[in-house]
C-alpha cells in the first residue's frame, strides 16, 4: 500500500509540474487520416499471460499478436509471458495534425488508486506520457479521474516513408544506459536516420523511458496495388495473415528480403471460404509451391486478393541451368590476333627473302 500511496502521490506532483506544451505521438506527415499498420514493444511488469495483453491493448485476433511475434500459430492464449519480457503489439495507425497515434484503441478502465502517470509509465511501461492520455480524453484536471472511467490510450506511430522506403514504425522504449548506437545496431537502421526521424540533435539527446521511433525494413513482395491488401507490410522475424486468413505471408531475411505467402492454416474470417490459390496454366500449382524442370523453375506467388475474395497469383520462373562455357566468339578478339601475327609472320619472310636476292644479284 505505501508503494502505491507513493506511486499516487508522485503522480499528482508530475501532473502539477506538466509543461504547457508537448508532443502528441511519433511525427507523421503522411496525408490527413492515413492509415497503416504499427508496432510497439511493450514490456508487462508483471508476470502475464498472452490473453491478458490481448486484452489490455484491444488487439482483435490473438493469432494477430502471435504473428507479429513470430510464435506458432496454435499459441494458446494461456502462454506465459515473463515479466519484463518485451511483447511486439500490433495495431492500426492514423495520422492526423502532424502526428501519429493508435486508433481506435486500446481503450482503459481506470482501477482504483489508479492516476494518468501510472497508467501511461507501469501500466503501459512508458510507451507514452501521461499529457497523452489527458490531451485525447479532454480531461481538464489530470488529478482528477474516476474508477472505472473509460480512457483512451494514444500509442505512439507513424505511417511516412524513410529515406524513400515503406517500413513499419515500431515504437521502442529506450531502457537506462542504453544509447543510439546500440539502438541502430539492434534494428539495423542508421543513426542518423534515427536521430531525424526522431528529432535528437545529438544522440547525447536520447532519454531512458521514452518511446524512440525505430523503422523497421519489411520484405518486397508481389502484391499490386490494386489489391485490397496493397499495404500489407511484414517486417523481418515475422509473419502476418491476409486474404480473409486465407493466406499467412512470412518474411525473413535469409530469403532475399522476399515475402514467401502459403495457404494458411487457420480458420477464415467470418463465413467466407478459402478460394482456389492456383497460378493458372503452371499444372496446378499452388502459391508458396515451386515446380523444377530440367533447366528452370516455376514459383506460383501470391499477388493480392479482391473484394470478390479471388487469390490474385503470379507464376515466377527462373533459369537453373549452369552458364554456358564461353563460346569461341567470346575469343574472338585473341582469334583475331593470331590471324594477324601469322599474316604478319609470312610478310616479314617475304620481305627479308626478297632483299636478300637482291643483294646476292649485286
Amino acid at each position: 500500500m505505501r508503494c502505491v500511496a507513493v506511486l499516487v502521490c508522485l503522480s499528482v506532483l508530475l501532473c502539477a509540474l506538466a509543461p504547457a506544451t508537448y508532443a502528441l505521438g511519433f511525427r507523421c506527415t503522411s496525408q490527413p487520416e492515413a492509415t497503416c499498420q504499427a508496432l510497439v514493444g511493450y514490456k508487462s511488469p508483471n508476470t502475464t499471460t498472452l490473453r491478458s495483453i490481448q486484452s489490455l491493448f484491444g488487439v482483435k485476433y490473438l493469432h494477430s499478436l502471435l504473428a507479429a511475434n513470430n510464435l506458432s500459430p496454435t499459441a494458446p492464449p494461456t502462454t506465459t509471458v515473463q515479466a519484463q519480457d518485451t511483447v511486439i503489439i500490433p495495431f492500426t495507425c492514423r495520422c492526423s495534425n502532424g502526428s501519429g497515434i493508435s486508433y481506435p484503441g486500446p481503450v482503459y478502465t481506470v482501477q482504483k488508486d489508479d492516476g494518468l502517470y501510472y497508467i501511461a509509465s507501469i501500466v503501459f511501461s512508458y510507451l507514452l506520457v501521461y499529457q497523452d492520455i489527458q490531451l485525447v480524453n479532454h480531461i481538464e484536471n489530470a488529478n482528477l479521474i474516476k474508477i472505472g472511467q473509460l480512457l483512451r490510450i494514444p500509442l505512439p506511430c507513424s505511417c511516412d516513408p524513410v529515406d524513400g522506403q515503406r517500413v513499419v514504425h515500431y515504437a521502442h522504449v529506450v531502457a537506462e544506459g542504453s544509447s543510439v548506437e546500440e539502438i541502430a545496431r539492434k534494428f539495423g537502421a542508421p543513426e542518423q536516420t534515427l536521430l531525424d526521424l526522431n528529432g535528437l540533435a545529438s544522440a547525447k539527446d536520447l532519454m531512458a523511458d521514452t518511446a524512440f521511433d525505430v523503422p523497421l525494413k519489411a520484405c518486397t513482395s508481389k502484391i499490386g496495388n490494386g489489391s485490397l491488401d496493397a499495404s500489407l507490410l511484414v517486417p523481418n522475424g515475422s509473419y502476418a495473415f491476409t486474404a480473409n486468413n486465407c493466406v499467412q505471408c512470412s518474411c525473413d531475411s535469409v530469403n532475399n528480403w522476399t515475402l514467401q505467402c502459403q495457404p494458411s492454416k487457420i480458420a477464415a474470417l467470418g463465413d467466407s471460404k478459402c478460394p482456389l490459390m492456383q497460378c493458372p496454366g503452371a499444372d496446378n500449382l499452388t502459391i508458396g509451391n515451386t515446380t523444377v524442370a530440367s533447366c528452370s523453375s516455376a514459383t506460383c506467388s501470391y499477388a493480392g486478393y479482391t473484394s470478390q475474395n479471388t487469390i490474385l497469383t503470379t507464376l515466377d520462373t527462373k533459369s537453373t541451368c549452369p552458364a554456358p562455357p564461353p563460346s569461341s566468339g567470346d575469343n574472338g578478339n585473341n582469334h583475331a590476333a593470331k590471324i594477324d601475327m601469322g599474316t604478319f609472320s609470312w610478310n616479314f619472310l617475304a620481305t627479308v627473302t626478297s632483299i636478300l636476292l637482291f643483294v646476292r644479284r649485286i
